[in-house]
């Protein structure tokens, strides 16, 4: 599903930042764009930077439930920096549903991760989706394989060595009978 992206500009806190951008809204259905102005409010104004695909796959549908699970069920705006000189400084990357994918791009630190509110329309197909192809793995515990348990530790150390006197020894440490 085609995914427009509103990003705001707000005026920045410390002399260092100008302005700060961040992902606050996503267009279902969005017709294409390139940073077209939606609205001005005195310094702060909000774009429609660019429209994205989102793609849903079936292998992560449990993350999907995961995020719709949520108290607000969110897709998450990944934002990497635009080339130095660019007209704009940040590029709309992708549009997620998976908060598992979007963790991944979080922990580089290279991205900015925003997460941001389904609208109710894709709220209802993200949520149609999953529940289509989500299923639920029964939890197993785990158990111990049978060979190692065959397998006994006498605490005798390494069999090879046949004192009883130095059972840590190194095997090629051994002197067979008869050397010297």
């Amino acid at each position: 599903m085609p995914m427009g992206v509103v990003i705001r500009r707000r005026p920045g806190v410390t002399r260092w930042a100008k302005y700060v951008w961040s992902p606050v809204a996503v267009l279902p259905g969005a017709a294409p764009a390139a940073w077209r102005l939606l609205r001005e409010d005195g310094d702060a104004a909000d774009f429609h930077a660019a429209t994205v695909p989102l793609t849903l796959y079936r292998g992560e549908a449990e993350a999907y439930m995961v995020a719709l699970s949520q108290p607000e069920p969110s897709v998450y705006v990944v934002l990497r920096q635009a080339e130095h000189g660019a007209a704009w400084p940040y590029l709309v990357h992708l549009v997620t549903a998976s908060p598992h994918e979007a963790q991944l791009y979080a922990e580089s630190g290279d991205e900015i991760v925003e997460r941001v509110a389904m609208p109710p329309g894709l709220l209802a197909w993200v949520g149609s989706y999953t529940q289509a192809h989500y299923v639920e793995e029964p939890f197993v515990k785990r158990k111990r394989r049978r060979h190692l348990e065959e397998r006994t530790e006498d605490g005798i150390g390494d069999p090879r060595i046949s004192q009883a006197s130095d059972v840590y020894r190194a095997p090629g440490s051994i002197r067979r009978a008869g050397e010297t």
